[in-house]
């Protein structure tokens, strides 16, 4: 038996679709690399969604938009931002180790 994913519909499709586009951007292999040097300058984890969100390094508008999502579309958010972090190249995991340990 595999473990399959349930589907919840999205209820606000604009904002979430300029929401995916800013976390898309954010973790493009040019701006990856600052993302994390931002993270570090303020002493986060990458894996701390809202902290980061409210320090506006995933873009300025972004605080507000997820904020107007529900609180399934945000939860949707939450786990794409999280399977991005983990998808990082390897070679900066190591680089930025103090923003992806869990210490």
């Amino acid at each position: 038996m595999t473990f399959e994913q349930a589907v919840l519909p999205i209820q606000d499709e604009k904002t979430f679709a300029e929401v995916r586009r800013a976390l898309a951007d954010t973790f493009t292999a040019s701006r990856v690399t600052n993302f994390l040097r931002k993270v570090t300058r303020a002493k986060l984890r990458v894996r701390q969604f809202e902290a980061i969100l409210e320090n506006g390094f995933l873009g300025a508008e972004m605080p507000a938009k997820y904020a107007a999502l529900s609180d399934a579309d945000r939860g949707q958010v939450r786990e794409q931002y999280l399977r991005r972090v983990e998808q990082v190249a390897p070679e900066l995991r190591a680089k930025f180790l103090k923003v992806y340990a869990y210490y």
